[in-house]
């Protein structure tokens, strides 16, 4: 998993800002640190080789989809989607994606699969409550909401 999160991270290098920016960009420790704050990770393989992550961590109320991602060479294959739809069928709670603001790639994959953009206030609202970033990361980062998070706050949106 550390080795697929960090090379397809290699994309964000540029997007996201500088001050944020660091390799690698998930080091094992951090990784292991979001596994005992209750991130549990899926994976995708081809053959006996891992080719997508995604982790979901239970928040109480909500559910957060978190650290997604898929090695450069089987981007656009469906594997992002497969793993999306998979860890949606984990919980019967809203679900809540945050993600860099500037990765369009990103905030389009979770509109496609039926994500809203919250507004600015929900998300710094959102991103303080149910994640642990710093202040320069909510500023710089969206939160993506599915329809039942939406159904319940419609002015959130």
């Amino acid at each position: 998993m550390f080795e697929v999160v960090n090379a397809a991270a290699v994309a964000y290098k540029g997007i996201i800002p500088a001050d944020r920016w660091h390799e690698p960009y998930m080091p094992r420790t951090e990784l292991e640190s979001e596994i005992a704050d209750g991130v549990v990770f899926w994976v995708a393989e081809e053959g006996s080789r891992i080719v997508g992550v995604m982790g979901i961590q239970d928040r109480g109320e909500v559910s957060l989809v978190r650290h997604a991602y898929t090695l450069p060479a089987f981007q656009g294959k469906g594997i992002g989607t497969k793993l999306l739809r998979h860890v949606l069928t984990l919980t019967d709670k809203p679900v809540l994606i945050g993600t860099w603001a500037d990765a369009t790639w990103a905030i389009d994959f979770y509109r496609r699969n039926g994500f809203v953009l919250v507004s600015e206030h929900a998300k710094g609202d959102l991103l303080r409550r149910y994640w642990s970033i710093p202040v320069r990361q909510v500023e710089t980062s969206v939160v993506l909401a599915d329809e039942h998070w939406v159904k319940e706050h419609r002015s959130a949106v």
